[in-house]
C-alpha cells in the first residue's frame, strides 16, 4: 500500500506579507511534524486576495517564480523534506502577470510552475486585471510522492483541465482557492469529488478562510475555508476543514485506489476523444 500524508492549509489575511509568509513557514514546519509529505498553500498565499479591487498597488506583491519568496520555501522544504506547491502572484517581466503555482521536490528543487488558464471577470473577482491567462498547459510533476499536478480556483468549473491532468499522469491534484459565498457554494461541495472521480485520482482543495476587513472594509468577503481531499471514488477523505477558523488539513492518502478504481470504471478506456468536436471549437 503506497500512502502519502498530505496537507493542505488555511488561514485569512494578517495584513502584512511577512507574517504570512512567517505563518505559512510554520505551517509547514508543523505539518512536517505531524508527519506529512506534501503540503499545500492557499490561492496566492502570501497576500490578500487582491481580486477585490482594481488597484495597481496589487501589482507591487508580483515577483519571479525562482524569486526569494520561492526560494525561501524550497530551502524550507529541503529542510523539512517536504513537496510544496505554492501558489504566488507571478512577474514574468514588467507588466505581464500570472497567477501561478510553483512546484517544489522534497529536496529542495524547483521542478516547475502552473499558470491559472481561466481567469474570472466578475464581482470583487476582477482577475483579468491582474494577470494573463496560463500558457503552459498542464504540466504534470514527478514528485518524491508521487505525479502532482495543478488547478488553481476558478480553473475547477472547467471539466477540461481536469482530464488533461489526468491524461498527463497525475495522481494528486492541488486545486488551491480563495472562494467566497455566494454562487459557488453548492459548486464547492460538488467539483472536486466530481473531477476526482470522473478521472481516478486525488483532489485536494485548499481554500482562503475569514474575512478580510483589515485590507477592504466594508468591501471584504468572508472566504468559507472548508478545505478538503476527494479520493478517486468521489468521497470526501475525512472530514472537511473548518468553515470559519484558520487549519492545517493532513489526511492520509491511499494512492493504491487509483488503480483500483480505474480498473473497476475504465473511463479512460471508455473515452472518446475522436467524437469530442465542440470542445476544441474556437
Amino acid at each position: 500500500m503506497t500512502v502519502v500524508r498530505a496537507a493542505i492549509t488555511q488561514t485569512t489575511w494578517t495584513g502584512d506579507k511577512e507574517s504570512m509568509l512567517d505563518k505559512h513557514e510554520q505551517f509547514a514546519r508543523d505539518a512536517a511534524a505531524d508527519g506529512a509529505q506534501v503540503i499545500s498553500f492557499q490561492e496566492l498565499f502570501y497576500g490578500p486576495y487582491f481580486g477585490i479591487t482594481e488597484d495597481k498597488k496589487y501589482y507591487d506583491y508580483a515577483e519571479p517564480a525562482d524569486g526569494p519568496i520561492v526560494q525561501r520555501f524550497a530551502a524550507l522544504a529541503g529542510e523539512l523534506g517536504l513537496v510544496m506547491i505554492l501558489p504566488i502572484y507571478e512577474e514574468d517581466q514588467p507588466g505581464v502577470y500570472y497567477n501561478t503555482a510553483v512546484v517544489v521536490d522534497s529536496d529542495g528543487t524547483i521542478l516547475g510552475k502552473y499558470r491559472k488558464h481561466h481567469l474570472p471577470h466578475l464581482e470583487k473577482f476582477y482577475e483579468k486585471f491582474y494577470f494573463r491567462p496560463g500558457n503552459l498547459g498542464y504540466p504534470v510533476f514527478d514528485t518524491a510522492v508521487g505525479k502532482i499536478g495543478v488547478y488553481i480556483c476558478y480553473d475547477r468549473h472547467f471539466p477540461e483541465g481536469w482530464r488533461e491532468l489526468g491524461l498527463n499522469g497525475a495522481e494528486i491534484v492541488f486545486n488551491p482557492n480563495a472562494t467566497k459565498p455566494g454562487l459557488s457554494n453548492r459548486l464547492w461541495d460538488l467539483e472536486q469529488a466530481a473531477a476526482a472521480a470522473a478521472n481516478g485520482y486525488f483532489v485536494a482543495a485548499p481554500n482562503r478562510v475569514g474575512r478580510e476587513d483589515n485590507e477592504y472594509g466594508d468591501l471584504a468577503v468572508t472566504f468559507y475555508g472548508t478545505s478538503q481531499f476527494a479520493d478517486p471514488q468521489g468521497n470526501f477523505v475525512g472530514e472537511r476543514g473548518s468553515s470559519e477558523h484558520e487549519e492545517i488539513v493532513i489526511r492520509d492518502l491511499d494512492l493504491d485506489m487509483i488503480r483500483q478504481v480505474r480498473n473497476d470504471w475504465q473511463f479512460y478506456r471508455d473515452r472518446r476523444p475522436d467524437s469530442y468536436k465542440a470542445i476544441t471549437a474556437p
